[in-house]
């Protein structure tokens, strides 16, 4: 699975004008880094000198502060807690301190979809490429819909850290987002990473040791037609059930049924003059056969085969060629 990276839109001149307030006032609340004694330990243990040296720092600004000649010693009191001074007490605590959790970016499993999906017209954009977005917007979306409100959301920015009440949560798109947002489920070990991509656009971005099963969950039952005509993301239909074929399309079926399930890879041509139902057999067989076993079922005219790239993050995936016969250049020739 890939992962396209942007810059953090914090950098944009749009931006730089939010405030924490805008996050107070959406309900996210401060969050404070914790003291972890294991941390400090390894702290003392090997970097002492460090250490010492940012003690011996505070302690000097916090005597400086307190002992200042110039003003009454209420007032040197009220100067500890200056914007100042303040600075340096949380300097020190983040250096004694582990950060907030965050997503191991080493791991292998990495799914991003930015949304909404936006289907621009240009010499440079063909429409295979918007339904792709979309079917992996689709995928993140359903990810997120079957994984259920997460157990932390957390938020960076301007260096400073929020939590959001998880029992406060509704669904992602109430989210007031300013900086990074961070969603851990630890029944999955799944991470989210939400930044904005445009002004109108978000990026999410699951990040886990192992997306696979879940997102086999996701795009269950999923088709995609990719033609110039037609282009969409939806589910198969099949008119006919496979029993109602003839018996000896029946057999032949279970031929094929018991091929895909032996191997990786199986390749099925079919050929009949036109009425002899061989749409109706293939839609009932990805019905019937290929859905059930995890497939997503992609439907392809004669153009799309040629700029069509299976998604990576897709495990099994079924290709249906329609009049497969017009990838030929000269169909008069036998050979082709």
């Amino acid at each position: 699975m890939g992962i396209r990276h942007f810059s953090n839109y914090q950098g944009n001149p749009q931006y730089r004008d939010r405030k924490d307030s805008d996050l107070l006032g959406a309900g996210w609340q401060p969050k404070r880094r914790e003291l972890d004694w294991g941390y400090l330990f390894n702290i003392v243990q090997n970097d002492p000198g460090e250490l010492t040296h940012k003690a011996v720092d505070l302690a000097s600004d916090l005597a400086d502060a307190l002992t200042r000649k110039d003003y009454s010693w209420w007032a040197n009191i009220l100067n500890v807690f200056s914007d100042y001074t303040r600075s340096d007490i949380d300097e020190f605590w983040d250096y004694i301190t582990p950060e907030p959790n965050a997503p191991d970016y080493q791991y292998k499993d990495v799914l991003s979809t930015e949304t909404p999906v936006k289907q621009e017209v240009s010499r440079d954009s063909i429409p295979i490429e918007y339904v792709l977005n979309r079917l992996q917007e689709i995928t993140v979306l359903k990810v997120l819909d079957i994984l259920g409100r997460p157990d932390s959301i957390t938020q960076c920015f301007q260096d400073r850290y929020f939590y959001y009440p998880v029992e406060r949560f509704v669904d992602w798109k109430r989210i007031e987002n300013v900086g990074t947002v961070l969603a851990y489920w630890s029944k999955h070990e799944i991470w989210l990473q939400i930044n904005h991509a445009s002004l109108t656009q978000r990026r999410y971005t699951l990040i886990a040791k192992e997306l696979g099963q879940i997102v086999n969950k996701a795009t269950y039952n999923l088709a995609v037609m990719l033609s110039g005509y037609q282009s969409r993301v939806g589910k198969i239909f099949s008119e006919f059930h496979i029993r109602t074929f003839p018996s000896d399309i029946q057999s032949f079926t279970d031929v094929v049924q018991q091929a895909i399930l032996d191997r990786n890879r199986v390749a099925v041509l079919v050929q009949g003059d036109p009425g002899t139902g061989k749409t109706a057999w293939t839609q009932a067989v990805a019905k019937e056969v290929l859905i059930p076993l995890g497939y997503v079922i992609f439907i392809l005219d004669h153009d799309a085969v040629e700029n069509f790239v299976p998604p990576s993050y897709l495990e099994r995936i079924c290709l249906i060629i329609n009049e497969a016969d017009n990838l030929a250049q000269n169909r008069a020739n036998i050979a082709a």
